[in-house]
């Protein structure tokens, strides 16, 4: 009896971790097309991965092209392409850097970082279409699971 069990509780934990797979799969997906189709809303002439550049120099600000092809998961000839581009489109500048006088920082123009808002914007009303159907504690328990799964267990309380 104790075996048999023990097979159906294997037989749910299989079909449970495929399931898990399917919603992940679908996530990433999703994600994955919403950063393309808010690539296209900041340039619609830019390859997606031109706009990961620009995403990271929003978030973290002007930084080496070394720096942005690790940061990116690039190769430094593919950075230096896509900066190229950024440059002639106007989105980003290159400048000395002012601690080593033989280095370089790319960083967001005007323009640039004004595009990037916009369509970042544009992508978090898509966003929070999806958890807007979550009731407080509902976001809280997928918070709390997200970070579980993602390995940063936290012992404090989200609404602190």
């Amino acid at each position: 009896m104790e075996k048999k069990l023990q097979k159906q509780d294997t037989a749910l934990r299989t079909q449970l971790e495929l399931a898990l797979g399917e919603q992940l799969n679908a996530l990433i997906s999703a994600s994955h097309a919403l950063n393309v189709r808010t690539a296209a809303l900041f340039d619609p002439q830019l390859q997606p991965a031109a706009f990961l550049i620009v995403r990271w120099l929003l978030s973290y600000g002007p930084a080496a092209a070394t720096l942005l092809a690790e940061s990116t998961a690039m190769d430094r000839s593919s950075v230096s392409r896509l900066v190229s581009q950024l440059k002639q489109l106007g989105y980003v500048k290159s400048e000395t850097h002012p601690e080593d006088r033989r280095g370089i920082l790319i960083s967001l123009t005007e323009t640039g970082r004004e595009k990037a808002l916009y369509a970042i914007k544009i992508k978090e009303e898509e966003f929070y279409k999806h958890i807007s159907k979550l009731d407080n504690s509902e976001l809280e328990t997928f918070i709390t699971l997200l970070q579980c799964f993602n390995g940063h267990e936290s012992n404090n309380d989200i609404t602190d």
